[in-house]
């Protein structure tokens, strides 16, 4: 073990290294022990010294919830987990590990040299500023972080592309760890939050039905191709009397979409998808299959197939209002 479990008689240390899994800063270790017995600890191997003011209360590496004391601590007085990492730990399933997101109030100076210089067991750490972090946005915890919500917000806004950036909304969405509305009240409060007109619009579409990439690129792709939007995620009885769910419905042209991610290449999910699209047309529905790639890829072709389907079926799209003269 890297440090011992408080049993009876455990001393106020030995309390604090368990709530911090063995992370303390050189600050707290001293005042609850003399600076000599500190530095002896360190030099006999005992403890290890991590980085400028923080030490491990053992000698071995650095567990997954060491390195999140570590990042936290490091950073200096309230900072917190945030973006992607306090996302994960609400948990959000399929987010990168690393690095690790730290956010800290912007009139503070994060101890961003210290952070330069981690052991290579410590995952690098980012450090992020915001004047905008009231209360609300908090989740007390061990370390503490920034909500769900605020953590996916900030996670799209720092995410390498906009794809990354609304694939971490959709996640947390699609996994039922944060609710549309949840994001909204934090869009409400940062006014300056990067990417901000891509969030709102993926939200929205998120709200509309749109809970996975593959859907909410799909509703973009009508937008841009100026075909009627969608029904998502529309529930259905089939024959059998089992609830269904289409990923796409046009009601008013029985026409039903399906977006088909890796999943469906198994071969029991693709016998799945035969017996639902078999439903469909016996029903007297017409369907259309992408995958979720071609959807991404190849927009253009996508949406001269379903401009074909829905004229077919009777659409005529909106001619354009003359020019005033």
């Amino acid at each position: 073990m890297f440090f011992d479990v408080p049993r009876d008689g455990a001393t106020a240390l030995d309390w604090l290294a368990f709530e911090q899994s063995g992370i303390l800063t050189t600050a707290q270790a001293t005042g609850l022990l003399t600076e000599g017995l500190v530095r002896s600890r360190i030099r006999t191997g005992r403890w290890r010294s991590i980085c400028r003011g923080v030490l491990l209360t053992g000698n071995g590496r650095l567990t997954r919830d060491q390195q999140l004391w570590v990042a936290v601590l490091a950073a200096g007085a309230g900072a917190v987990l945030a973006g992607t990492t306090a996302a994960s730990e609400a948990g959000v399933r399929g987010l990168p590990r690393e690095p690790l997101h730290v956010l800290v109030p912007a009139e503070r100076r994060a101890a961003r040299a210290v952070l330069r210089r981690l052991p290579i067991d410590m995952a690098p750490v980012h450090v992020h500023r915001s004047s905008v972090l009231p209360a609300e946005h908090l989740q007390l915890g061990r370390p503490s972080r920034t909500t769900t919500a605020r953590a996916l917000v900030d996670a799209a806004g720092w995410a390498p592309n906009e794809a990354q950036a609304q694939a971490v909304l959709a996640a947390g969405c699609q996994q039922r760890r944060v609710l549309p509305g949840e994001l909204r009240d934090v869009l409400a409060a940062l006014a300056r939050v990067p990417r901000r007109r891509l969030i709102v619009q993926t939200v929205e579409d998120i709200a509309g039905g749109a809970e996975a990439l593959s859907e909410i690129d799909f509703v973009r792709l009508c937008r841009r191709y100026g075909l009627p939007r969608p029904d998502l995620q529309r529930r259905r009885t089939d024959a059998a009397g089992r609830a269904r769910w289409l990923d796409a419905y046009w009601q008013a042209y029985q026409l039903h979409v399906e977006i088909d991610g890796a999943h469906h290449m198994d071969v029991r999910q693709w016998a799945a998808d035969m017996r639902r699209q078999n439903d469909v047309w016996t029903a007297g529905d017409r369907i259309l299959r992408f995958p979720a790639w071609l959807v991404r890829a190849r927009p253009a072709e996508v949406a001269a197939d379903l401009r074909r389907a829905l004229t077919a079926a009777g659409w005529r799209p909106v001619a354009p209002a003359a020019p005033r003269g």
